[in-house]
């Protein structure tokens, strides 16, 4: 596996752990629909969410955030439309980024953008 990839899912479980320990639910990783993939599905106060991760060894390129564009937006909502009628769901959905910064002396960040697009 490539190493950015090998960074990309190591920075998934790491934000799991992390929401998990802020009191979200696991429910789902690398849910697939079509060509776009959900990173995570959670519950947290009775509302599902979709969490897309990002990782970012540094900011010189830009904050990890920045890099969920309109493109990639539009294929998560896309797959947790279709996620939310396969599962029957029918109460609030919200969709969140995670960042996920690891500096040069390899200390973890993260970033939470709560309902960050729709």
């Amino acid at each position: 596996m490539a190493e950015h990839l090998e960074k990309g899912k190591e920075a998934e479980v790491l934000a799991k752990e992390w929401l998990e320990h802020k009191g979200y639910e696991f429910v789902e990783a690398n849910y697939r629909y079509k060509h776009a993939e959900i990173d995570l599905i959670c519950i947290h106060k009775g509302i599902m969410v979709f969490v897309e991760v990002k990782f970012r060894s540094g900011t010189g390129y830009g904050y990890a955030e920045e890099f969920v564009d309109y493109r990639k937006r539009q294929l998560i909502i896309r797959a947790a439309d279709y996620y939310i009628h396969a599962n029957d769901w029918h109460r609030d959905i919200r969709f969140d980024i995670v960042a996920v910064y690891k500096d040069r002396h390899g200390r973890i960040a993260f970033r939470h953008f709560e309902d960050a697009f729709y």
